[in-house]
């Protein structure tokens, strides 16, 4: 199936992490030109040779996600070095530390915000005029099950997966009328460094990264595991092309736990 996602331009947020790179690659493979964003240098020049790129066809920039200077200066010279923006991946973001709510401090609240929830509007805020210009292009927030899942002891992360759900399906009333897709899609557990940060956080060294997993994803309705990174990109890559064009403000599940919810 040809997603008609040649030579369109993408912007990825966090693009050296697990989903992040992921996605940078799934695009490269469809002949999309990327822009993504990391907070090393090192971690850009280390990816990119990884990629199997064409010359000119892919672009990492140095930008801090929690500071919207940084946000515009990202966007920006993306635009400065692809022309335009067709599609939108907010990508970037923090999984938090699970306490009580006893032990909670708004300090960590405000980092997780800061990161899951208004770098994700920050982003569509620099954006959306260029994709509402142009009456056509795509945002895909990769957001979390947690969206839909509450869980004791991870009330900042939680709630902040609720928040940009919530801010998604506003932001796909504002910019549908105008042609823009805005969508989002809801991982549970995937297996990448995060996932492993997570186990430690919950279990500390009570369990090993096998058992962890039988535990979190023992519920799911197929093979028990955690999502692959690229099976997160693939329902990115769905989101963002022309084969959902009738898609809006919906939250893609990337898991096979079977709910009552959606």
């Amino acid at each position: 199936m040809d997603l008609k996602l040649k030579d369109k331009v993408v912007l990825v947020t966090g693009g050296t992490g697990g989903i992040g790179s992921a996605v940078v690659k799934g695009f490269l493979g469809e002949g999309a030109k990327v822009a993504f964003s990391s907070t090393s240098q090192a971690k850009i020049d280390a990816l990119i040779p990884t990629l199997g790129a064409a010359d000119g066809q892919v672009a990492g920039f140095v930008a801090d996600m929690t500071k919207e200077d940084d946000i515009k200066a990202f966007v920006d010279k993306a635009v400065e070095k692809f022309g335009t923006v067709d599609v939108v991946v907010p990508n970037a973001g923090y999984e938090g530390k699970a306490h009580p709510v006893q032990d909670m401090t708004l300090e960590l609240f405000e980092q997780t915000y800061m990161m899951n929830v208004f770098s994700v509007m920050l982003m569509m805020k620099y954006t959306a005029p260029i994709l509402a210009a142009k009456q056509s292009g795509a945002v895909v927030v990769v957001a979390s099950a947690a969206a839909y899942e509450p869980t004791a002891g991870n009330s900042a992360y939680v709630s902040s997966k609720y928040a940009v759900a919530g801010l998604t399906k506003c932001i796909a009333l504002e910019l549908g009328p105008v042609g823009v897709n805005v969508n989002y899609v809801c991982p549970g557990p995937v297996d990448t460094p995060m996932m492993v940060r997570i186990e430690k956080d919950f279990f500390g060294d009570s369990m090993t990264h096998e058992e962890a997993m039988a535990k979190l994803a023992g519920a799911y309705a197929m093979d028990k595991r955690y999502a692959k990174p690229e099976e997160v990109a693939n329902a990115v890559l769905y989101l963002a092309s022309e084969v959902s064009a009738h898609t809006a403000g919906m939250g893609m599940h990337v898991d096979s736990k079977v709910s009552p919810t959606s």
